[in-house]
């Protein structure tokens, strides 16, 4: 017989959670992998729309077998809708740039979402954000400007294409932050595939014949039908352990565990492309996940100085 999630220990349950963060940090990767292969005869448009379109088809079983509701608050769905675009954008974005950059390059740049999530909280949500986090950040954005230099000279404006991931996939966390609150994880995940495929399509359709490079569909042949399913599996299976292990741990305990998705693309894209970062991109690398570990220290200080606070006897 089965434990129920809250009658699992807490101990057993960040360890699952732990796990499972782990397990994303293996597989997001296998999904960039994936679409950077597909990118050598399919179009990042198409590329991008088998994501959300393979996403949906596999999370429509577990709505079903789980018994899940797909009714929506008529106030939900402004969030829903604007979630969805802001990934499917910050998808486009990210593939068109793994397209030409090697993997490791363009993840770092992405990484600098977590500041701009900060720097928002702070000036336009008006959240309580420490001068030490707002200098970490700072920080971060100056290992960026690392990375991207060389990745500039060497690719061109397509270098810049991850900052746009960076600034999408920020406001998706941003929106998705009040969404998860409402929402099933699953349910979430199948609209956000079901809304991005239902734009996609339509926009491949207009683009067939364009002769535009990034936009105009084509058959794929052989193992590219692979990479494609690929490209839709491991981001379905990556973001629903990244879901399902902060329900088990704390964020706190698992943020930090992100930052091994760089050296794992890092790796995998030597493997598989023989690229590696230069020494300019590898310091800016470093300068990223060392500002984001402080950003992370900073914010478990605030909140242990917050419960002290709030446990002291008043006088």
């Amino acid at each position: 017989m089965t434990q129920s999630a809250s009658s699992i220990p807490a101990k057993d349950r960040t360890l699952a959670g732990v796990a499972l963060m782990l397990g994303f940090c293996l597989t997001a990767p296998l999904l960039d992998v994936a679409a950077k292969l597909a990118s050598e005869s399919v179009p990042v448009g198409q590329i991008t729309a088998a994501r959300f379109v393979v996403q949906c088809a596999l999370m429509a079983p577990f709505v079903w077998l789980m018994g899940l509701s797909l009714r929506v608050a008529r106030a939900q769905w402004p969030a829903l809708l604007f979630r969805a675009m802001l990934l499917l954008v910050s998808t486009f974005c990210f593939i068109a740039a793994i397209r030409v950059m090697p993997l490791a390059d363009a993840l770092a740049i992405v990484f600098v979402a977590p500041f701009i999530v900060l720097l928002v909280g702070k000036f336009y949500l008006g959240e309580d954000v420490g001068a030490r986090r707002v200098g970490a950040a700072i920080v971060g954005f100056v290992g960026v400007l690392f990375v991207i230099q060389p990745s500039f000279e060497a690719f061109g404006a397509v270098a810049l294409f991850p900052l746009g991931t960076a600034v999408g996939f920020a406001f998706y966390i941003l929106v998705t932050r009040g969404l998860s609150r409402q929402v099933h994880p699953v349910t979430l995940q199948f609209y956000t595939g079901l809304i991005a495929g239902v734009f996609c399509v339509p926009v491949m359709m207009l683009a067939e014949g364009s002769g535009d490079e990034l936009l105009d569909p084509v058959w794929p042949a052989g193992i590219a039908w692979l990479w494609l399913l690929g490209v839709g599996f491991f981001a379905t299976l990556s973001h629903m352990m990244m879901t399902y292990a902060l329900s088990l741990a704390p964020s706190a305990t698992l943020a930090p565990l992100q930052y091994l998705e760089l050296p794992v693309a890092a790796l995998l894209g030597y493997l598989v492309f023989q690229d590696f970062p230069n020494t300019l991109t590898l310091t800016g690398i470093a300068i990223i996940i060392g500002a984001g570990l402080y950003m992370i220290h900073r914010e478990r200080v605030t909140a242990r100085q917050l419960i002290t606070e709030r446990a002291a006897p008043p006088i």
